[in-house]
């Protein structure tokens, strides 16, 4: 969990603007959204190919 230390006259506001920064940069949100509904393998693979395939075909045009 990340860690924001207050320094002396520092706002709340811009506490919250570090906090949210962070956890941002550390994926947490993103990991709590893809670990929300469980998914079969298949179906993750599946997932993974289809990615895979737009991402293939956005770098051709």
């Amino acid at each position: 969990m990340p860690k924001v230390v207050a320094q002396p006259g520092e706002s709340i506001d811009s506490l919250i603007r570090k906090f949210n920064k962070k956890v941002q940069s550390e994926g947490i949100l993103a990991e709590i959204k893809k670990r929300e509904h469980y998914l079969k393998p298949s179906l993750r693979k599946q997932q993974k190919i289809q990615i895979a395939r737009k991402k293939y075909i956005r770098s051709k045009a």
